[in-house]
């Protein structure tokens, strides 16, 4: 039996690659969906011919450069994309390489459990609980989610260079932690994270010579190491201007921590971040503390989703997470306790692992430093996407909780074993019977949502229905019947978003073009007019409903017929004027006196159709 083989890294990847791939593999068939359409098929970079191999240190990570960034710097996603362009342009490919990476990060967290304590049964249990954690199915099932098993893998090689010789293990932990940054900015929680690894594992992982406090000095200069060759490439590379507040320093008189704060801002130079209150109602919060209150919101729901997965869902967006009417209510109270309490009981599990250490008990020393670890790994590995910080452009993702599953799983595997082993000694089957419905049901989650990721379709009709307050969930569903000519359910769904998000621009636009293609323009130019007035400058969307009106007619009363949008000419023309200078005013006006010319809307300026790669 494998439980009987050391879970090293060799001896579990094979076994885990099986299982990953039985749970986690997309259909064949599979199409574009949610952020691959950006991230590689319209992707410049990726798919482009005008760019070289080296550009990838030009780009961000959906192939713009820097004045044109949306925030996020990833090249190491984007080298892997591109050479499997050139091999297919499916995304099954490319998903498959989520799903080897995730094996091999499973095989690395047990194996590194079983380096700590020399439990067999811990270490496979451990890598279990990580592979089969439904909530990363997100990450390892879409082909987007390659930025977080890369940084994941990044960090725990560096993790797994606290393992190496003195002299060396530097070298390792610096490098790991480069893997981790040009993977996904979160890979800065390993510098805290390594320091405090190799501060509760230098014992286990070197009995001869421990060297806790060099090792976790060593770790901690060597991950900062790390962390600032990346900044300073990023910013030699790919230089983006600050925002106005960060432009100048602090004043004098401002507290020391708030300075220093700010000065890391200055120097980190993140490229700037969308904000869009759809995907990050957040964004709307008057105060940071009812901020900060449906944020730690969010990381309770996502505590609970670790734990028991009923629902699982790539889209939360507005209002699915609205702006709290208070700061304190039950789930800001439970994510509170869930971020301070789990490091300070980890701390109290430290000062036991040293106790253990003194009275000569390796193996309990051994288990209470892995708890120690995880306790204070997973709130510092979630705490940069809890939009505490800095807001995020999205409110909430699980593929966010791949980095602190690595601190669940090694609590949880912990946990299992103690009932395992209390079962064993009473002589019950209790205990088996409890840990092995755990990891089937997380098992069974993970396959029931890899199966969205079979086509759109199914995607966004899995989405609307976990989280069906998403405005945005309802409005993809409608694109995607819409596409496969089921209009009338468009019209359903479309309105249904305009219900949720009332002031989202697309959302009357789309319902108006759905409308508009059923051959019921006059009834689609309410909510084209609504969505108009919300969004003047949302170009794409303005064409999208412009072409449609150009390019239906309607009767007249002498028995004639005319184009829509000369039947709107008046409103139209009105509602052009009351937007000077917008996109609305210009292409309003130019499809009215220059539409015979393009057949309606300038093609230049139509919005891209969908699985189609970048406009040229």
């Amino acid at each position: 039996m494998v439980a009987n083989d050391d879970p090293t890294l060799w001896a579990t990847f094979t076994p885990l690659l099986v299982l990953a791939a039985l749970l986690y593999t997309r259909s064949p068939g599979s199409n574009y969906i949610f952020d691959e359409q950006e991230a590689l098929l319209a992707n410049p970079y990726v798919n482009g011919k005008d760019l070289g191999w080296l550009d990838v240190i030009r780009r961000d990570f959906w192939g713009l450069p820097p004045d044109r960034s949306i925030g996020s710097y990833r090249p190491l996603p984007n080298l892997v994309w591109r050479a499997l362009w050139q091999l297919n342009q499916s995304p099954w490919l490319p998903h498959w390489v989520n799903v080897v990476v995730h094996s091999v990060n499973a095989a690395l967290v047990g194996s590194f459990a079983f380096a700590v304590t020399r439990r067999r049964d811990l270490g496979w249990l451990t890598a279990g609980l990580f592979l089969v954690s439904a909530v990363l199915t997100e990450a390892v099932s879409g082909v987007v989610g390659l930025a977080d098993v890369l940084g994941g893998l990044g960090v725990l090689a560096a993790l797994h260079a606290l393992r190496l010789p003195l002299w060396s293990m530097p070298l390792g932990v610096a490098g790991g932690i480069l893997l981790a940054l040009f993977s996904k900015e979160s890979g800065i929680v390993g510098v805290p994270l390594l320091a405090w690894a190799a501060l509760v594992t230098a014992p286990r992982l070197h009995e001869q010579r421990p060297l806790r406090l060099a090792r976790a000095a060593l770790a901690l200069a060597a991950a900062t190491a790390g962390l600032v060759t990346y900044v300073e490439l990023r910013r030699r590379f790919f230089p983006v201007e600050l925002p106005e507040p960060l432009r100048a320093p602090l004043s004098s008189t401002e507290p020391l921590v708030k300075q220093a704060v700010h000065e890391f801002q200055r120097w980190f130079q993140q490229p700037r971040l969308p904000s869009d209150p759809v995907n990050n109602p957040l964004i709307q919060a008057p105060t940071f503390e009812l901020r900060a209150a449906g944020a730690l919101r969010v990381y309770a729901r996502g505590l609970g989703q670790v734990l028991f997965p009923w629902t699982l869902s790539g889209d939360y967006s507005m209002p699915a997470e609205p702006v709290p009417d208070a700061v304190i209510f039950p789930e800001s109270v439970i994510g509170a306790l869930g971020l301070v309490v789990p490091p300070l009981v980890g701390l109290a599990c430290f000062a036991s692992a040293l106790r253990a250490e003194r009275r000569g008990d390796p193996a309990a020393a051994g288990l209470r430093a892995l708890v120690a670890l995880g306790l204070l790994w997973f709130p510092i590995a979630y705490f940069p996407h809890s939009n505490i910080p800095v807001l995020l452009p999205t409110v909430r993702a699980e593929r966010f909780w791949y980095l602190p599953v690595v601190g669940t799983s090694t609590v949880l595997g912990v946990i299992g074993l103690r009932l395992l082993e209390r079962g064993a000694a009473r002589g019950t089957r209790w205990a088996a019977l409890i840990v092995g419905a755990f990891l089937s049901f997380q098992a069974g989650r993970a396959r029931a949502h890899a199966v969205a990721y079979t086509n759109d379709l199914m995607f966004w009709d899995a989405m609307r229905r976990s989280t069906p307050r998403s405005a945005k969930a309802h409005l993809n569903y409608s694109v995607m019947v819409g596409a496969r000519g089921r209009l009338e359910e468009r019209v359903v769904s479309g309105s249904r978003a305009v219900e949720l998000a009332p002031t989202w621009p697309m959302a009357h636009v789309y319902l108006g073009d759905a409308l508009c293609r059923l051959q019921r323009p006059l009834e689609a130019w309410p909510h084209m007019k609504r969505g108009f007035a919300l969004g003047p400058n949302e170009s794409n969307l303005l064409a999208l409903a412009l072409q449609c009106l150009w390019d239906i007619r309607v009767p007249t009363e002498d028995g004639g017929e005319v184009r829509a949008i000369e039947a709107v000419r008046e409103e139209l023309v009105e509602l052009a004027a009351a937007h000077p200078g917008t996109w609305l005013a210009y292409l309003a006006i130019d499809t009215l006196d220059n539409g015979e010319q393009h057949g309606g809307v300038d093609r230049k300026y139509r919005p891209r159709g969908y699985d189609e790669g970048p406009k040229q």
